[in-house]
This record gives structure tokens, sequence and C-alpha cells, in this order.
């Protein structure tokens, strides 16, 4: 071991380099090399070795310049040093195996070795699947981040096994289980099996799934956790070395932290399941997995399997009329229902992306799996939600400034300071408007985002339903080239529930709403005229400046 005896002076990146090839050539098995790695990062130089090994990581194997896109440069500085936050914290046991590998897969790309980073850390692969929706990302990126929604392998079949057998004990022999010797799908915190069952005394047979929590979860949650508290109190405490990216940051790991707790929570889950089935029982074309109580636990989740493909793999059999279907049944499943939703709290699903929807061809249904990640949004959030969006469509910056201001984490009581704010960024949208665009709601959750980064908080729910809308918006240009309208498939859908007296269902706007954006539509035309003429003036303005002779 004399080779990876370190001194604080000796260690830079260079160094490190070297002494991984050293321990490259002098060791042969994975065992021996781990644990030579691993005496240098804990030794009287570990933790300089480890600041080394960050600058490596960021400046070499993963250029943060790489993952960072050019209308985002600000952002540099703060997720170098995240990184940096997360190899200095990051156990020699978890640690150590990673960095074998990215000694191993030299010529890889950067996107590749941020994968192989993140394996078995499930709280950065849960950073990495919010972020991946982010269209200024470069493509490349976007694929790999991707990739994390369905494409996710660290465990085996034998492991998901152990764990059913473990939690289920005398059950697998009263219910007869069997369990297929393959994974079906795998994601960040779990993996999904297929199983046969029946009851006591039954002959028949019937069909469902697993889900089960991977067996380094329970050992490796803590840590998870910690690291992502940890962000966010490094980067609330440097409020003024990295501006308005501080809050925006530490609010980003602290709901990345919520939505990991709720997807190690299965117990929440199968009741979320429960109240799922319920909501949706009378929505023709959509079916949710049905749970088995009888062979849940705490690491363990059976619901009734579904057959289906993915919503953007089933487009390929679909006619020019059935993707347009299909995506007006997306939007009605997954934005309809809970926001016309006649109780005080609307259940969502907060993550709709693909590997979540699958399509049954032959019987035209849409099934929508995984509930671990869910929101609610109260009543009051979803009327101003549908003022905003109409608000929006009607290009009134007075009413959009004052619904946001509603939306935001202190309300109508922090008019003073945040409303000059959102006004500010409010103007800037209209005015960078074309006049032959019609916003719509992805562009009124658009603008919101815009105001968060400006400085403005926004509730938790609030935020992810406008993710949600994102992945779901990015699903509908992929099934039907853009050519749905959320807006008016909304309004359609409205109109249907009402005309047929739907269960469960209720207008978000009362009258005096109506009037109000009745009035605003009034002046409609004459803000469109307006704005006609500015933009007239603007480019006669630029060309009286170009032209040498007028300017003269």
């Amino acid at each position: 071991m004399a080779t990876v005896h370190l001194r604080e002076r000796q260690v830079t990146p260079d160094s490190l380099q070297s002494l991984f090839g050293t321990v490259l050539a002098q060791y042969t098995g994975v065992a021996e090399r781990v644990k030579a790695i691993e005496f240098a990062l804990t030794g009287p130089a570990g933790d300089y070795a480890r600041e080394q090994l960050g600058n490596l990581l960021v400046e070499r194997w993963i250029p943060v310049e790489v993952l960072v896109p050019r209308s985002y440069r600000r952002w540099e500085a703060p997720v170098r040093d995240a990184m940096l936050y997360v190899v200095s914290k990051l156990s020699p046991a978890r640690l150590t195996p990673k960095i074998l590998e990215q000694i191993t897969i030299a010529n890889s790309p950067p996107e590749q070795r941020l994968l192989q980073i993140i394996a078995k850390v499930p709280g950065l692969q849960k950073l990495g699947q919010v972020i991946a929706r982010n269209r200024h990302l470069r493509p490349s990126l976007r694929k790999a981040l991707v990739e994390l929604e369905n494409g996710i392998r660290d465990v085996t079949a034998d492991d998901i096994c152990a764990v059913i057998r473990q939690e289920l004990g005398a059950r697998v022999k009263t219910y007869n289980v069997e369990i297929e010797p393959a994974i079906l799908s795998e994601a960040s915190v779990s993996a999904v099996v297929r199983f046969t069952f029946c009851h006591p005394g039954s002959r028949q047979r019937e069909r469902g799934v697993f889900k089960v929590l991977k067996p380094h979860i329970p050992e490796y949650f803590k840590e998870d956790m910690d690291i992502l508290q940890g962000l966010a109190e490094f980067f609330v405490e440097k409020p003024h070395t990295y501006g308005v990216a501080s809050r925006i940051l530490t609010d980003t790991f602290t709901k990345v932290r919520r939505l990991l707790e709720h997807e190690v929570d299965f117990i929440r889950e199968q009741n979320i399941l429960l109240r799922a089935c319920a909501a949706y029982r009378e929505v023709p074309g959509v079916r949710v997995p049905r749970l088995i109580p009888q062979l849940c636990t705490s690491r363990v989740t059976a619901m009734t399997e579904e057959h289906g493909v993915k919503v953007t793999d089933a487009v390929a059999q679909l006619s020019a009329l059935e993707r347009e279907r299909l995506s007006a049944l997306l939007i009605e499943t997954l934005l309809a229902v809970p926001l016309f939703a006649d109780r005080a709290s609307a259940l969502f699903h907060a993550d709709p992306h693909a590997g979540n929807l699958l399509y049954d061809v032959p019987s035209q249904e849409l099934i929508v799996l995984d509930w671990a990640l869910t929101e609610r949004l109260s009543r009051a959030q979803r009327r101003h939600l549908a003022l905003l969006v109409l608000l929006v469509g009607l290009r009134d910056p007075v009413g959009v400034s004052g619904e946001i201001l509603a939306l935001s984490e202190h309300g109508l009581r922090s008019r003073t300071q945040q409303l000059p704010k959102i006004r500010q960024v409010v103007t800037r949208f209209f005015d960078e408007l074309p006049l032959t665009h019609f916003p719509g709601a992805v562009e009124a959750m658009r603008l919101l985002e815009s105001v968060a980064f400006s400085g403005i908080r926004f509730p938790a729910p609030l935020i992810m339903f406008s993710k949600a809308m994102f992945t779901l918006d990015d699903i509908l240009r992929e099934i039907s080239d853009g050519d749905v309208s959320m807006g008016r498939t909304l309004g359609l859908v409205l109109v249907r529930r009402w005309l047929t007296g739907a269960v469960d269902f209720g207008s978000p706007l009362d009258v005096n709403d109506w009037l109000r954006v009745q009035s605003s539509a009034m002046l409609f035309g004459p803000r469109l005229m307006v704005r006609s003429e500015q933009e007239l003036l603007g480019r006669t303005f630029d060309f009286i400046r170009s032209s040498p002779t007028l300017a003269h």
C-alpha cells in the first residue's frame, strides 16, 4: 500500500490521476483496487484528496461547461460547488467504487460518466429526473437524464425476489405466489416484477406486479437525505455569492428531498392508489392499477398487472385522429380531473413521464402507473390557476400579475414587496410575446417559472403541478406534434362534464370570476391594438436609426 500514501501538499488532480493509474497497474482484483483507493481517501490527506478529486471530476471527467447550457452560464459556479459538495460528503464505501468506475470508462462521454456517478444514489437520480425536462439543456445531456425515467439498472432480479420472500414470509405459500425471474421495470428507489397468485381455496390464478423497495435504499436513504439537506443549507447561507440561484437551488434540493421521502413511503402510496382508483373509476378510457392489499407490506406494493405500451411508442400504431384522441385523453386525465374535482383538496399525479403512462391500443384505454409522487391543490389554488391561464390568453398584464401574487407563497399579504417585481416579469413576458401567438396553459406555467426565477416563492404543490404540465407538454408534442391545445381541450372537458352532470365535477370558477374574465375579454381588442402600434413604432424607429439618410 506504499503507493497510496499521500501528503497534503502532494495532492493535485494530476497526482490523483497518476495514483489511479498506479492502482490499476498494481492491483488486478476489483476489491484490491477499491481498498487501495479508499485507503488514499481516508488517510491523513484524505480531506484534501477528496477536494482534488472533486476538481478532477468537474474539470476533466464531467466538465461543468458540458452540464450547463450557454444560456445558463451564471449557473456554472453553483453547479460546480454542488458537485464538489456531494464528493466531499459521500461515504468512502459508496464513493470509492464510483472512482474506480470512472477510471475504467476513460473514453466515455461526460453524459455517460454522469449517469455512472449518480447510480445507486437515489437523491441524485431524483434530482436528475427533476431537471431532465429543461429544454435549455444540451440535447445529449437531456437525453441521458431522461434515461433516468426508465433506464436505471442497479439491482438484480434475485435481489428483488429475496426482498419479496423476506417481507411476505408465510404469505408466499398461503397465496401460492410465483414470482417471474426477471425485472419488468426499474426506478430510482424501486423495481417491478411480475407474479401470479391465488386466494386460499381458489383454483383460479390471477396476475399482478410487485413494486419493491430496492435492498440498498434503506442503507443509503439517510445519507442521501442528509446530503440534500446539507446542499439546501449550503446554498441558503450564500445568497450574496450566488444571487437568485441560491434560493432556487435551496428550494430545489428541499423539494427533491420531499419527493424522495414520498417515494420510499410505500404505505402512503398504497393509500393514494386506493384514492386514485376511486377518482378515475367514472372516467371512461382510463385505468389505474388496483391494489392487492393481502400481499402489501411497508417495502412491497402488490397491484394488478396492466397491459399496454408507452404512450410515446403507441403512436406508431395510431392514425392522426387516434393520436388526437389520445392527446385529449391525456389532458383530461392528468389535468382536467384534478382541476375540476368537486372537493376542497384535489390529488394530481406529479410524475407523468412516458414510462408511467401506458396505452392499451386494442381497448383504447390509458393506464396511469406509479402514484408515489403526488401532490394536492387546494380549491383556491385551482381557482387562481384557472384565472391565470384565462387572463394570460387575454394578454391582461394587470390581471395576470394579481393572480400570480395570489398564488405566491405569501399571497396577497406580500403585495407591497412582491407585486412590482411580478409586474416587471409579466410586462417583459407580454412584450416579447409575438402578436400572432395565442398563449395557453403551458405559456402561463412558463411565466410562473420566470417569476420564480426572479425570486418569488411558490408553494411546492404548485411548482410540482407546473413541472407535471411541462412533462405532459413534451409528451403531447411527441404524440401529436403539438397540434392539440391544452386550453381548448380543458374547455371542452369542462363543458361536457357540466352538460352530462359528471360525478365529482366542479368548476373552480364562480359567477364573479366569469364576469371578471368577460370584462377582461372586452379589453382584449384594445390591448392588441396598442401592442400593434407599439410594435409598429418600434420598427419605424429602428428603420430610421439604421438609415444614414433619414438619421441625418
